[in-house]
Parts: structure tokens; C-alpha cells; sequence
């Protein structure tokens, strides 16, 4: 009897937890009607002539529950199995991309929000294109619904293990991927939106030998929930913020690239940016703060002066940078106006905001600087 108490409080926390999300998708289909994108089922094959393959994702022929759209080039899909069981992934390459004896390349992780899918983070983001035109891979993995109804990542179950579950799963993900394609285990990132970026920040915190750099976007501080029943004072900023502690073992997901560091040995957290609308009304941009601020003093660094940037119309933002030795480690940026979306996302699709700063090529930017170094 108590057990069934217990998961009908936290399923009934779950469910508040949902309507939160689901307010905000309906004020965002009141604003901007989405419309769904048409899919190539092989854009290698596509005639030049068509120009169907060439659209923007604004098209509104349905596409198929399958890959995700954006721009020109190959997907390979497939399955992780893992300690959370199975999770299923897509991952984007570039066409033509010519490579050179024994190149490998740069690869990024994009976590999805609730409610979404790797198609929906991959159209809203259009983080294919950078891809195309800097040369990285993407990997898209996807929650399965079994394991959350509403398709979020479950980064507040840490006091039954879950979160733990599924980062490790994902890492499965990382290095399966890395067998099958020419991806550069010495240069990953991890980055995600909301329940994604928050998933996205406790990897990098278990595993910082693994990324070399973090982005997360509307997300949760790290440490706050450990439950149903505390995600949403998390998600309000009402919790405190602290950095969990690594896994003792993790042999069942250890790179086997000799350039990476074994589990085992002690590493320094990732660079992190952070992007957070300020009129965020589904993940308080108090998180944003709390973990620029956590992962700034596990990492020695100060914070420098407040600067205010903005590029032509888009929405203005606070630029905080925290510095370590002379190098930037944790950058913060508060977007004035942002509510709960991608910010400088694909128009018409919900958690999007075109008229924010370009968010995708601000994650890209900073995790290319960090695998230059």
C-alpha cells in the first residue's frame, strides 16, 4: 500500500509537471501555428530537379514519424541498449563531405525537450545546416515513452537511479555511434533544451572526461531535484544547486579510444554555456544563474563585468563570463524577452523563437573553441 501511495504522488507531480509545458505549447500555437516540415526519405538519391528536398522545414506536407529533416546529407539510425534499457538515436552527417585518410570528426549531442522528438530538436534548432557547413556530426537520441509518457528525459529521478540510467544509456549511444561513423571521441559535446539541457548538464557533471564542452538551454541546475515530487520547485529555482557525484564505475560505457581519459581518473568539468530567456515561465531563469555560479566555483573561476548585446532586431541579451586562468569556462547568456524556446529557432514550430539570438550558432561556437584547444 505504501509503495502505491508513493507512485500516485509522483505520478500526480508528474502530470502538474506536464500541464506547465502543455500551457505554454498552447500559448505558443495561439501566437505562431506550427506547421509541420516535408521529409526526403533519401535526400541522397533526390532528384536535383525536385526542389522539394530543398525546402525549409516549413512545408506542410506531413512527414513520416521517422528521421528528422533539415538539410542535405545522411542519417544512420539505430538502437543504444544501456542500463535504462534500449534508446533509440538518429544521427546526421553531412553530404560530400570528402574525408581524409583517418580524418575523424567533431560530434554533437542534442537532447530534446518534453514533448518533442530528435526530429522535432533537429527542425527548431536547424543545427544540420552548421553541420553541413562546419563539418560535425549530430547525434539525436530519443526518449522512449515507456520510460516517461510525455517523452522527457527523466533528469530529476536521481533518488531511485533513473537520471543516472539514462545518462549512462546515453553515453551508449555516444560511443556505439563512434563505432559505425568517423566521429572524434576526443571532441564531443553535449547540448539539449529544457528537460534535454538539463540531462545535457548532468552528463557532463558524471562523466566530464567524455565532453569537452556543455550547452545548456532552458534547463534545470543540476542537484536540484531528486524526484517528481521536487522537480517542479527546481524547475521555479526553489531548490539548491550542487554538482553530483561522479559514478565509481562505468565499465559498461567506457570509450574504448585510447585518447580518452579512463573513468576512473579525476577531471575537470567541461566548459558550459548557458542560455536562458528571461521571461521564461516554465523553467525559471534563476537556474541559469545557480549553475553558471556552481560550475564557476568548481572550476576556480571569476565572474567578469555585465554586457549587454544585441544584433540588429533580435532580442538583446546579458553576457556574463566567468574566467579561469585567462580562459572562458562558463559563459552566461540571459535573453531579455525569451520565453521557454529555442532561441533564434525555426519559425511557426512551438518552443521556438525566431527573434532571439541565434542560440545554434552560439553552441556551436563555443564547443568548435573548445575542440581547438
Amino acid at each position: 500500500m505504501p509503495r502505491r501511495s508513493r507512485l500516485f504522488s509522483l505520478s500526480s507531480l508528474t502530470r502538474a509537471y506536464q500541464r506547465n509545458l502543455k500551457a505554454f505549447a498552447r500559448a505558443a500555437r495561439a501566437s505562431t501555428r506550427p506547421v509541420r516540415a516535408k521529409a526526403a526519405s533519401k535526400l541522397r538519391t533526390a532528384p536535383r530537379k525536385a526542389a522539394v528536398a530543398k525546402m525549409p522545414s516549413t512545408a506542410r506536407t506531413p512527414r513520416p514519424a521517422g528521421k528528422p529533416v533539415p538539410s542535405r546529407g545522411e542519417w544512420m539510425s539505430g538502437v543504444a541498449p544501456g542500463p535504462a534499457g534500449a534508446r533509440r538515436f538518429h544521427a546526421y552527417v553531412p553530404a560530400g563531405l570528402a574525408l581524409r585518410p583517418g580524418e575523424k570528426l567533431p560530434l554533437l549531442v542534442m537532447l530534446h525537450g518534453c514533448g518533442q522528438t530528435g526530429r522535432d530538436i533537429a527542425a527548431v534548432s536547424r543545427m544540420n545546416r552548421l553541420a553541413a557547413r562546419h563539418r560535425f556530426v549530430v547525434l539525436y537520441p530519443e526518449q522512449e515513452r515507456m520510460a516517461n509518457a510525455h517523452g522527457c528525459w527523466n533528469w530529476f529521478e536521481r533518488r531511485n537511479g533513473r537520471a543516472e540510467a539514462e545518462a549512462a544509456t546515453l553515453l551508449a549511444a555516444v560511443d556505439k555511434v563512434a563505432r559505425r561513423l568517423p566521429v572524434d571521441l576526443a571532441r564531443v559535446a553535449v547540448a539539449g533544451l529544457s528537460a534535454g539541457a538539463s540531462m545535457a548538464v548532468l552528463m557532463a557533471a558524471l562523466y566530464p572526461h567524455r565532453f569537452c564542452a556543455v550547452a545548456m538551454h532552458s534547463g534545470v541546475a543540476p542537484g536540484t531535484a531528486e524526484s517528481a515530487a521536487t522537480a517542479l520547485a527546481a524547475m521555479h529555482g526553489r531548490r539548491e544547486a550542487h554538482l553530483p557525484d561522479p559514478p565509481a564505475v562505468a565499465a559498461a560505457v567506457a570509450p574504448t579510444d585510447a585518447t580518452v581519459l579512463p573513468v576512473s581518473a579525476p577531471a575537470a568539468l567541461p566548459p558550459l554555456l548557458i542560455v536562458h530567456g528571461d521571461a521564461d515561465g516554465v523553467v525559471s531563469v534563476r537556474n541559469a544563474a545557480a549553475t553558471a555560479l556552481l560550475w564557476a566555483g568548481a572550476l576556480g573561476a571569476r565572474a567578469g563585468a555585465i554586457r549587454t548585446l544585441q544584433r540588429g532586431q533580435r532580442y538583446p541579451m546579458r553576457v556574463t563570463e566567468f574566467k579561469a586562468r585567462g580562459r572562458t569556462v562558463v559563459a552566461l547568456r540571459e535573453v531579455v524577452g525569451l520565453a521557454h524556446a529555442w532561441s533564434g529557432g525555426a519559425a511557426q514550430l512551438p518552443y521556438s523563437d525566431p527573434a532571439g539570438p541565434d542560440a545554434s550558432a552560439l553552441i556551436w561556437a563555443f564547443a568548435a573553441r573548445q575542440f581547438a584547444k
